[in-house]
């Protein structure tokens, strides 16, 4: 059997925005360890003169192609010059429509793009990224109760870009630094709406990521309490401390990506309005 390339050339073609294709195919290609994915990512390709000049750049470096193109025409022009070239090509969302046209009957209405329409969904989310933003790092406390979501946690527990994370999905994330011996807003005490979480993490964990950030943007600090071992786990102890007395639950986002993190936040349960 041929060992595995260090990389292969990954092609997607889209005819709207590519990141349905670029997280699919990150998503495989993680699978492999030992090669690399090339993307090339062609957006917004909807008619055969945009097309046929990202089939002649496949041609001169060939790999797998994987698609998105709701014109059958363009969508078979695809599919016939892969297979002139002899390099395996996927329309990624065509086994995922079938399987809902057969169990939901009338066919699918194909539109360009429909995953990104201006709906009241789209709205929510840009309301939801918007209030996020506004709330990042213990701002704006005292609109805390318009939140449904509140992270709080020490320094490099991830609670930003969980946040937004969160807010991409369509829930207003607000996220407050615990730091030690320094009093939480007073609202938290009192807020009901909104679902609020702890993260946590190991010591070595968030030494390890404070580091990083005092080597890559925080030149000449010396603040060695930040970075230090120990001193960490008493901040840690003091979180701890403080979500069990507000019977906040906890998360720890060591070993989490911050996918995972959101999906265990909303395990919790979020209050609907």
């Amino acid at each position: 059997m041929d060992r595995p390339k260090n990389y292969f050339h990954l092609h997607l073609i889209s005819d709207s925005t590519g990141e349905t294709l670029i997280t699919v195919g990150r998503a495989a290609a993680a699978q492999f360890t030992g090669t690399r994915a090339l993307e090339h990512v062609y957006p917004l390709i909807r008619s055969i003169k945009q097309l046929e000049p990202v089939l002649d750049t496949i041609d001169g470096a060939p790999g797998i192609v994987l698609y998105t193109v709701v014109d059958t025409e363009l969508s078979q022009m695809i599919s016939d010059r892969c297979r002139e070239m002899n390099i395996p090509c996927v329309s990624v969302l065509d086994p995922v429509i079938s399987t809902f046209q057969s169990y939901l009957g009338p066919r699918a209405e194909h539109r360009v793009g429909a995953q990104h329409s201006l709906n009241a969904e789209y709205f929510r989310r840009m309301e939801a990224l918007n209030f996020t933003m506004e709330h990042d790092d213990g701002q704006l406390p005292a609109d805390i109760e318009e939140a449904d979501i509140v992270l709080v946690g020490i320094s490099r527990t991830s609670k930003t870009p969980t946040s937004i994370y969160l807010a991409n999905r369509g829930y207003k994330t607000a996220n407050i630094p615990i730091v030690f011996n320094v009093p939480l807003p007073a609202v938290l005490e009192t807020a009901e709406h909104p679902l609020i979480v702890g993260l946590v993490a190991t010591a070595d964990r968030i030494s390890q990521v404070r580091k990083n950030r005092v080597l890559g943007t925080m030149q000449g600090y010396t603040g060695d309490d930040y970075v230090d071992r120990v001193a960490i786990a008493e901040e840690l102890k003091y979180a701890r401390n403080l979500c069990e007395r507000h019977n906040w639950p906890t998360i720890d986002v060591s070993r989490r990506s911050i996918e995972e993190t959101a999906a265990a936040i909303l395990a919790l349960g979020v209050k609907a309005r």
